[in-house]
């Protein structure tokens, strides 16, 4: 898209200047990796370009690592992002297959973890969200139908993760249902807005969805996260509320939708009436007031 633009202009790749991409690999939060030692991908228009960046970016990066063109670069990206998409979604699905089975999916997580080779930890929750995989699945499937291919697996493991917001939103009203209480009327704390712990990004936040949802059938929903002040809901705005004593215990469920650091968990189960968790933040406690996803 760029390099005709350029050469509108008159000016000749490889000669008047050098054209190359590189991706972008972020985790937001994350303690460990950081722009300097993640390995960047670069890939140029021609063999120059790919050097000239690769110069570039030695200068900020530890490691970068050249590919033969830009299209193998943002193949990488997506491939990275669907990658998560599709893990994300088989152990959503595995989550709902524990609870029909009475096993705790979190037990099954933690014991498969122990073993050191050909497995990669991912985790359930409420959906998926950030700016990357809920997009990136369908950025490939498109693209895949240019070229008269369908990427079954692919949309099938978008599709599992987009539909948990409406799962979880079944299993709050299904825990309801089991003290007597209906959904419709119940007064809701929902801990967490953003897509991910200890951030303050909410682009495509199944929190938000969730929030919606709930709302639409009926519940009276408020919301703690320190990172996000306000949110935007079809019906108005809400106001992030305390976490304290008297809200947790007003309330007829809270549900931990985004397991920030710095929820007391054990508080949490203490003052609520009933509790659904869908991060597994409560593991380990025990209690009859609490409900998890996978369980």
């Amino acid at each position: 898209m760029v390099l005709p633009i350029l050469e509108s202009s008159k000016l000749r790749s490889g000669v008047d200047f050098y054209l190359a991409y590189s991706p972008e690999r972020v985790d937001p939060a994350n303690k460990k990796y950081n722009i300097r030692n993640t390995p960047k991908i670069v890939g140029g228009i021609t063999p120059e370009s790919t050097e000239m960046v690769e110069v570039l970016y030695s200068q900020i990066v530890d490691t970068v690592v050249p590919v033969s063109c830009p299209e193998v670069a943002e193949m990488t990206k997506v491939f990275e992002n669907v990658f998560r998409s599709v893990n994300i979604a088989l152990v959503n699905e595995l989550a709902q297959l524990c609870e029909k089975l009475g096993v705790s999916v979190w037990e099954v997580l933690d014991a498969t973890s122990t073993k050191p080779f050909g497995y990669m930890p991912f985790h359930p929750g409420p959906g998926i969200g950030g700016h990357c995989i809920p997009s990136d699945p369908y950025y490939l499937a498109n693209k895949a139908k240019e070229v008269d291919f369908h990427t079954r697996f692919i949309e099938l493991a978008a599709e599992i993760n987009e539909n948990m917001p409406y799962y979880v939103s079944f299993r709050i009203m299904e825990t309801l249902n089991a003290t007597g209480k209906s959904l419709n009327g119940a007064m809701l704390l929902i801990l967490g807005i953003a897509y991910k712990k200890d951030i303050e990004d909410i682009r495509d936040s199944p929190s938000l969805k969730l929030v919606q949802l709930l709302s639409d059938k009926g519940a009276k929903v408020a919301y703690n996260d320190p990172y996000i002040p306000k949110i935007k809901l079809s019906q108005g705005s809400l106001a992030s509320v305390e976490v304290n004593k008297e809200n947790l215990s007003s309330a007829d469920c809270v549900v931990i939708a985004t397991d920030h650091s710095c929820y007391d968990i054990n508080e949490v189960a203490t003052y609520s009436k009933l509790l659904f968790d869908t991060r597994g933040a409560t593991r380990g406690l025990k209690g009859d007031n609490i409900a998890r996803l996978g369980e």
